[in-house]
């Protein structure tokens, strides 16, 4: 499916779906408990209904409900939890890859892990190294591959200790946080380079749920993870995404436009939330009210200063400087607010970023070029050369040179998102084509719709 997206102002109330990183951990945890767990609030993407998928291989099951969806129940496995019954396809799930190997890990006999197109890209030789080190076997199918399919024999032996960078993902180290559960003994892990830390605190969070003993040193360099043996069944509610809560808020920032995003996490486990400040150091118009769990975001006219004009003028000299290792998956709509704020934006520490869905600081440098954005890019970092439509006086900026045009999102779910949004910022003569839009689903079920219901005009292209 191909989006047509054009100028826009946006109004209203809007509510993003539930967390993919705690719901997929849910899920998880409630397939080992025994017993029922209801996971409430969780998100129906395709990532969370390829866990869904997988964990019955493991002796568990999940009902889903009502056609509403706001509760999941799983019987858990137990003490029956198993080796998986088939290869396990993980789709385009990278959480679920990383997560759930190291589980299969524990379990004495062979198995295998594939995925998506994109899954069969995404390297798996440190995930190979960690297993290996616990003393399990683990190979790459193919000769001298670094990527998947992925196939491990358990199980892991004592003692459970490992030195590991933590730089290519955070998820292999959850991954092997929740394995300790299945163990008798500490899970000791060395983390020479730590990266994306507030999702190890999030990992941490759910494995003291289900009464493991967690210790994180303040640096993130040493974690230890000592389970409790058997668990039983939990409830437990999804907080909102803030990964999803980035684009509409990056929505309303670049057009004329009032909106009150519902439901907001502010528990601060989430390391995405992090955006909010950066993007108020650009002058944008966003205000909290953690009483009744909300944002609003004002943008151009109907901010409150009159214009929403974004700036790195008042950053320490006149540059904005983000460090995103803990949370690269805000580069995306980071990427497109810089481009329409006036000055230089460094968004830095995401080599990461080249590991993702796509190699996202290569395809956002190639595609918001397309539409005249001048990014200059390295193995790490990445500088939005931005421009406002306006002078710091109110008239219109002789420099500003974004326009419409047709974008490949490359099967990238926050790529399509980022790039819907940025068409609705542009003058009412232009408009940006996103090819290949559906794949957002992996994050934010019905986007367009939701978003179409606040306002902005995205349409199906014929």
């Amino acid at each position: 499916m191909d989006i047509i997206t054009k100028q826009s102002s946006l109004s209203g109330h809007i509510q993003v779906p539930g967390s993919k990183s705690h719901t997929i951990r849910a899920l998880l945890l409630a397939s080992l408990a025994e017993g029922e767990s209801h996971i409430y609030n969780p998100l129906p993407s395709a990532d969370c209904h390829s866990t869904a998928a997988a964990i019955p291989l493991l002796g568990a099951s999940v009902d889903f409900g009502t056609a509403a969806g706001n509760c999941w129940t799983v019987q858990g496995a137990g003490q029956s939890f198993h080796l998986p019954d088939d290869v396990v396809n993980v789709g385009n799930s990278g959480s679920l890859l990383y997560f759930l190997s190291p589980l299969a890990a524990t379990l004495e006999g062979w198995s295998v892990f594939t995925g998506d197109e994109s899954i069969r890209r995404r390297p798996v030789d440190h995930v190979v190294d960690a297993l290996r080190q616990l003393g399990a076997e683990a190979h790459t199918a193919h000769p001298g591959s670094s990527t998947c399919p992925l196939i491990i024999r358990g199980p892991v032996k004592k003692p459970c200790r490992l030195t590991t960078a933590g730089s290519v993902s955070s998820q292999y180290i959850s991954g092997l946080m929740m394995a300790a559960l299945r163990l008798d003994a500490p899970v000791e892990l060395e983390l020479t380079d730590p990266k994306e830390t507030p999702y190890l605190t999030m990992t941490q969070r759910w494995l003291e749920k289900v009464g493991a003993e967690v210790h994180i040193s303040a640096d993130y360099r040493h974690i230890s993870v000592k389970g409790a043996g058997l668990f039983s069944g939990f409830d437990a509610t999804v907080p909102s995404d803030w990964e999803a809560v980035a684009f509409p808020l990056v929505a309303a920032l670049l057009t004329d436009s009032e909106i009150t995003i519902d439901n907001v996490d502010f528990s601060g486990i989430q390391g995405d939330d992090a955006i909010v400040p950066i993007l108020r150091s650009l002058g944008a118009d966003i205000e909290e009210d953690r009483e009744k769990a909300t944002l609003t975001a004002r943008g151009g006219k109907k901010a409150r200063n009159g214009n929403g004009r974004l700036s790195t003028e008042a950053c320490p000299g006149g540059q904005l400087h983000v460090n995103l290792s803990g949370f690269p998956d805000a580069i995306c709509a980071l990427a497109v607010v810089a481009a329409f704020a006036e000055g230089d934006t460094y968004i830095e520490d995401i080599a990461v970023c080249r590991r993702k869905e796509t190699d996202r600081i290569e395809v956002l440098q190639k595609e918001l070029g397309k539409l005249g954005v001048a990014i200059e890019a390295g193995p790490d970092f990445m500088v939005v050369h931005g421009h406002s439509p306006l002078l710091a006086d109110g008239a219109a900026n002789p420099s500003f040179r974004i326009h419409g045009g047709e974008v490949e999102s490359y099967a990238d779910h926050r790529v399509a998102m980022s790039l819907a949004c940025l068409g609705l910022a542009l003058s009412d003569d232009e408009q940006v084509k996103v090819k290949g839009a559906e794949c957002c689903s992996v994050s934010f079920p019905r986007f367009y719709p939701v978003m179409e219901a606040i306002g902005a005009d995205f349409k199906e292209a014929q």
